[in-house]
């Protein structure tokens, strides 16, 4: 069993924030999507009004596969744990359609699945919509 150790990022952890971010939207075939820099991660995340909130998950695992350990159970528990704290109603977590294994973990700890139970779809605006709406 690995042993997990779950933190409050510290502004020195941004390097590996951004690693890990470009890492995830490699697994997810979706790297050209990832436009932040380190520096932007450490202004939107610990300036006096940070945009974030982030948690650092430290591993040390033992021999084998990491998957199927609760790992992922012991994070999403801890950001629920965060988010009460902070006040929070509720928090919300994105899929891609083919990632059977992590909707399959959600559902498991009881979230729900608001495409399936309530139709809701979600939207982003990016780089050009952005800026004709603005007006720029």
């Amino acid at each position: 069993m690995a042993s997990l150790r779950i933190r409050e990022a510290k502004e020195g952890d941004c390097a590996d924030i951004l690693r890990l971010v470009r890492e995830l939207a490699e697994y997810e075939k979706l790297s050209d999507q990832v436009t932040i820099s380190e520096e932007a991660l450490r202004a939107d995340g610990f300036g006096e009004n940070p945009f974030y909130h982030c948690l650092v998950a430290e591993i040390l695992p033992a021999p084998g596969e990491l998957q199927g350990q609760g790992i992922g159970s012991e994070i999403i528990k801890k950001v629920a744990e965060v988010a009460l704290d902070k006040g929070c109603s509720q928090f919300r977590l994105a899929v891609l359609d083919w990632n059977k294994k992590a909707m399959d973990l959600y559902k498991a700890l009881g979230a729900q699945d608001l495409t399936e139970a309530e139709g809701w779809h979600s939207f982003r605006f990016e780089g050009k919509a952005m800026r004709e709406m603005a007006g720029r």
